[in-house]
């Protein structure tokens, strides 16, 4: 199905409201104050960019650098897409923003209560002490930078406008061209959920850098981040974590945050800008081993060394050919990736490093599809080797440590992906806690005036869960704390083992809870702990009101346990990552046959790729415009492990045989209150009133998300479905420029 754009207004037939388009495609910008000293860089920036649109300077002169200026908001030709307000942002400014249609701004300076304003006004805006936004593609650099960023792959998203101006100075001697710099500031209003969104969309992003201070609603990050790291390399520092927590536990959460949304993460600003030089030139990596080829020994060996302090495998020795560099590394077979480490020789370094500089055209044709990293030494035409090597495309660095470093960042993003591809087997834990006498435990302690429950409520609270109590000796201690930003975290520790917990987010599935458990040369058996896991996991999702919890597991059960409940006034615990709304699961009779209708989740793997080699091929081209032999890996991945906040996915299963016969989804428009739709059902079920019930299931579920109107295209000889539409009330319409696909609306709302 395509993405349609939304047609959301402001709550107001025909009223314009935001469009992210004017953010990061403005065909105008305003400047207020564009005769102040800020206001004169950013005129600068936009005039010596090459911006085809129009530049309208708000100031108190004529003109501002030979461009003609208006004397305030109201005055300006036309409604500009974007306006760069220069002095302080004020409650006048939003409203004459408003006044004039104006619904994209970005604050460089200070302001307070841009959100408030935001909300009031329609006019959504980045900042205060925004460093502005760049799309070099366009020509745009509304920006308070002193540099201008050429045009590339790399995106920006920070913060911290020193940040950004520092990756620019980097930038530039080493060949790395951006698609957006956006400085999101204090980012009262719009944050890093917004703009992810917009670059997860963008063809011309390759990967994207976040600097992050502080986030405002990480759930919507985390949303944001894992649709974005789906579909590239997304990478994150942030800075003054131990300033704020020394103990180290706030980085253990955000790490493990954003690994489990396939977000990497680094600590240094050299490994944010070593992974920016991989990520945006190299292909991936084809395996977990690095073949070292140097015309120097020493330093090969010195590379060497570095790499398996790092952790990587060697791909046999190192290789040493003084004026055969770019031929040997084409030549290697097998490894994961070549480092090329070359130390500045003379005259004859030109035509090795116009050799290496064709690596970047050659490297992964042939028999070697693993990607070359070139690690040019020195400075005085170190420096120049470097500058050529970049220019042609060549992934370089300075030093063997850097070069290495960004290696593993190749691998860590191989294994993020082949995580978010695994697919998790269909079992499932059967829990079924009374809710009752839970709640019951809480009550009664609340009731004695006691917020930590005793031993015995603990240990009758964890059975509830499959978790028996044991007189066993304990092995692995679980303890649930809350993080400022991200809720429940859940950090996993062995007793006696001195290595650091490992943290993760609820909820887990066993494929999850295992990755934490295990630990290298481990000999227990890591099920029933993982099994456990889950059950502690589920426990956190179904009881908002513990602030705190401690188990220590035996082999056979719970050996001790502490419980901790929130404060009476205390708002109920939000965990960062939607969990399974179980509570969406319902019964439909059909032709004598009881059916279940849930909400789909990551074990329904098998059974959804079962129900496609089921369809026929017409069933096929219907649903998904094309002929499809299979789905792929990331594809059924995609399918079933879906974000609830983003999306909703209804499956109908069978008991006998177990099966699931039919699914329906509707897919969400992060810039609007719309939705699209689409729905298959396997050929022995048509007729019998499921896809109708599946259809309602997603209607319910967009009124009750808010959603105003929820479309999906249907390809125009596709009359059973068209007729279907119509019987369950959407309109039909045709789609400009689409002779064979018509459109199927439904409006959920006034």
């Amino acid at each position: 199905m395509h993405t349609m754009p939304s047609l959301a207004m402001n709550g107001l037939t025909g009223a314009p409201r935001f469009r992210p388009q004017a953010l990061f495609r403005p065909a105008s910008v305003a400047v207020l104050d564009a005769g102040s000293e800020v206001g004169a860089r950013v005129m600068a920036n936009l005039l010596a960019s090459g911006f085809s649109g129009a530049v309208l300077p708000v100031a108190e002169t004529r003109s501002v650098q030979g461009v003609l200026a208006y004397p305030d908001i109201a005055s300006l030709p036309l409604a500009p897409d974007l306006t760069v307000m220069c002095g302080t942002a004020t409650p006048e400014i939003f409203s004459q923003l408003q006044a004039k249609n104006c619904f994209a701004a970005v604050a460089v300076q200070g302001g307070t209560g841009l959100r408030g304003l935001a909300r009031s006004s329609g006019v959504r805006s980045l900042g205060p002490w925004s460093f502005g936004v760049a799309v070099p593609s366009i020509g745009l650099n509304a920006t308070v930078g002193h540099l201008r960023p050429r045009v590339g792959r790399l995106a920006l998203v920070s913060q911290s406008a020193a940040l950004c101006r520092t990756v620019l100075d980097w930038a530039e001697p080493n060949g790395v061209g951006f698609s957006h710099l956006v400085g999101i500031g204090a980012s009262d209003d719009i944050g890093f959920a917004l703009v992810l969104d917009w670059l997860s969309r963008d063809p011309g992003t390759g990967a994207i850098l976040l600097d992050i201070r502080r986030l405002k609603n990480g759930r919507a990050f985390l949303s944001a981040a894992r649709a974005a790291a789906r579909l590239r390399p997304v990478v994150a520092i942030r800075s003054g974590s131990r300033l704020e927590d020394p103990t180290g536990a706030a980085d253990a959460v955000f790490e493990a945050a954003l690994r489990r949304s396939g977000v990497l993460c680094v600590t240094r600003l050299e490994e944010l800008l070593a992974a920016a030089e991989t990520l945006t030139r190299s292909r991936p990596a084809t395996g977990d081993t690095l073949a070292i080829v140097s015309n120097a020994r020493g330093l090969g060996r010195m590379a060497a060394d570095a790499a398996l302090r790092n952790g990587v495998a060697l791909a046999g020795e190192v290789i040493v050919a003084p004026a055969t560099l770019a031929a040997e590394a084409m030549a290697i077979k097998g490894a994961g990736g070549v480092l090329v480490v070359h130390a500045p020789t003379g005259p004859g370094d030109a035509a090795i490093i116009a050799a290496l500089a064709a690596t970047a055209t050659a490297a992964g044709t042939g028999t070697n599809p693993a990607p070359i990293l070139v690690c040019a030494l020195g400075e005085t035409t170190g420096a120049v080797n470097r500058r050529l090597l970049a220019a042609s495309g060549v992934p370089v660095f300075a030093s063997p440590e850097q070069a290495v470093r960004g290696f593993v960042h190749l691998l860590q993003n191989r294994r993020d992906r082949a995580a978010a591809r695994e697919l998790p087997p269909s079992k499932v834990l059967d829990m079924t806690p009374d809710r009752a006498e839970v709640l019951q435990h809480c009550a009664a302690a609340r009731k004695a005036g006691r917020l930590e429950l005793t031993r015995d409520e603990a240990l009758a609270l964890l059975a509830q869960y499959g978790l028996p109590g044991s007189a066993g000796i304990g092995t692995l201690h679980i303890a649930v704390r809350d993080d400022a930003v991200f809720g429940p975290a859940i950090a996993v520790g062995l007793l006696g083992d001195s290595a650091e917990p490992v943290t993760g987010m609820p909820p887990l599935n066993l494929v999850l809870a295992r990755g934490l458990v295990e630990r290298p040369g481990m000999d227990a058996d890591i099920e029933p702990l993982a099994d456990a896991l889950v059950r502690v996991s589920q426990m956190v999702v179904d009881c908002p009101e513990l602030a705190e919890l401690d188990v220590v597991l035996a082999p056979d059960g719970v050996a001790a346990a502490r419980a901790v409940l929130r404060a009476p006034d205390a708002a109920p615990a939000r965990l960062a990552i939607a969990p399974y709304p179980a509570e969406l699961t319902q019964t439909l009779e059909s032709k004598g046959e009881h059916l279940t209708i849930r909400p789909i989740r990551p074990e329904d793997a098998e059974a959804h790729r079962a129900l496609f080699a089921r369809l026929t091929p017409e069933d096929v081209r219907f649903r998904f415009f094309n002929m499809i032999r299979e789905l792929a890996p990331e594809q059924m991945a995609r399918l079933t492990q879906i974000d609830y906040d983003r999306e909703m996915a209804f499956v109908v299963t069978r008991e006998q045989p177990p099966q699931t016969v039919a699914v329906a989804r509707l897919v969400r428009d992060v810039f609007g209150d719309g939705a699209e739709f689409a729905v298959v059902v396997q050929p022995d079920m048509k007729g019998r009133g499921v896809a109708s019930a599946l259809m309602r299931a997603l209607i319910d579920w967009g009124r009750a998300q808010g959603l105003g109107t929820i479309t999906g295209e249907v390809l125009a000889d596709n009359a059973p479905m068209l007729a279907f539409m119509r019987h369950l009330g959407f309109g039909i319409g045709r789609i400009p420029d689409e002779s064979d696909v018509v459109q199927a609306t439904m409006r959920l709302s006034a």
